[in-house]
């Protein structure tokens, strides 16, 4: 059962649901059949993963399984950047 963002264990202790926080890849463009997906991060979650790249029905298995929650990160500014 799901409380404010923290799941209830049997002994009723309510512990955080973790976050996996994925980008999407730069390189690949549309209709390509390659993974689009890269995972940047993981936070209170007991959680290894041995590959670079997935596709989102993948990230959306890993999360569930592993009662998580999927955040996409924005595409930041290039604020260091060179101007031509």
């Amino acid at each position: 059962m799901i409380v404010n963002g923290c799941f209830q264990c049997k002994g009723r202790r309510l512990i955080m649901a973790g976050k996996i926080f994925y980008r999407e890849r730069r390189k690949v463009k549309d209709g390509e059949k390659k993974p689009r997906f890269r995972v940047v991060g993981v936070l209170d979650c007991n959680l290894k993963i041995y590959t670079k790249h997935l596709r989102l029905s993948e990230l959306e298995n890993l999360a569930e399984e592993a009662q998580a929650d999927l955040i996409l990160l924005r595409k930041g500014g290039r604020e260091g950047a060179k101007e031509k």
